[in-house]
């Protein structure tokens, strides 16, 4: 069983799917835990509130993560209701749904894409570490997508393939004081992924899966939780797949 009472995380993105389970889930082996959203407030209030029932101290931050003004004011928040910060998960971003070739693609999309998933993660891990001590544990989330690419969807595959090289710099740099990881989940069953998941694509998408299923949050979870634990106190830079099989990288 993993314990981590007397630490302190935050979970951006934490107001639904992976986010929601990863927060809940430190909750539960004994964190205290900030989760951040850029909107959506209710549902992360929601979360906070499941939290505290967990008897762990819990509080939400919102806004833009990729605002500079904006994250600072998140962390100081943070620094103010929590005091500490041990554990970082980065794990905010958008998938979108429609397909665009490169070639088609606007420069609205491109940088709404880019500045979601890396300006916002760029920013918030920036946060993370100037304010983590020695100990300290990071798990930043990229995707299947990150290693193999996605057709159609080339500005989400580029922003997440330079999350796992931000993670390889990180663990260098920070080491040997911080970890810093990454988690690759392939198709996972959240809100942001159910747009792909109509008219028998469910199925579909399973049925190319080695373990023949998509995943609840709560599989992606788990890894996480096992990354910011002790027990991986000897692991940094590293990928961890999470995807059934579905990409098998060395």
């Amino acid at each position: 069983m993993i314990g981590l009472p007397g630490r302190t995380a935050v979970v951006t993105g934490g107001n639904r799917g992976i986010g929601r389970a990863v927060a809940l889930m430190l909750a539960r082996a004994g964190a205290d835990v900030a989760i951040t959203c850029h909107s959506r407030v209710a549902e992360a209030d929601a979360v906070v509130a499941e939290i505290e029932r967990l008897g762990r101290r819990a509080l939400r931050a919102a806004g833009d993560h990729a605002d500079p003004a904006v994250v600072e004011r998140i962390f100081a928040e943070v620094d103010q209701g929590l005091g500490r910060l041990d554990l970082f998960v980065g794990n905010a971003g958008i998938w979108p749904v429609e397909d665009v070739p490169l070639g088609r693609m606007s420069e609205v999309r491109w940088r709404g894409t880019l500045a979601a998933n890396l300006d916002a993660l760029f920013l918030t891990t920036r946060a993370a570490l100037r304010r983590m001590p020695a100990g300290g544990r990071a798990v930043l989330v990229s995707s299947t997508a990150g290693q193999r690419g996605e057709a159609g969807h080339a500005d989400y595959a580029a922003s997440k393939g330079a999350i796992i090289s931000l993670t390889k710099s990180l663990a260098v740099e920070y080491a040997p004081d911080i970890t810093v990881n990454c988690l690759a989940p392939g198709w996972v069953d959240t809100e942001m992924a159910e747009p792909a998941f109509g008219g028998g694509a469910r199925e579909r998408i399973a049925a190319t899966i080695p373990l023949r299923r998509i995943p609840p949050p709560e599989d992606i979870a788990g890894p996480i939780v096992f990354l910011l634990s002790d027990l991986a106190r000897h692991i940094t830079g590293e990928v961890l797949n999470v995807n059934g099989g579905s990409v098998l990288c060395g």
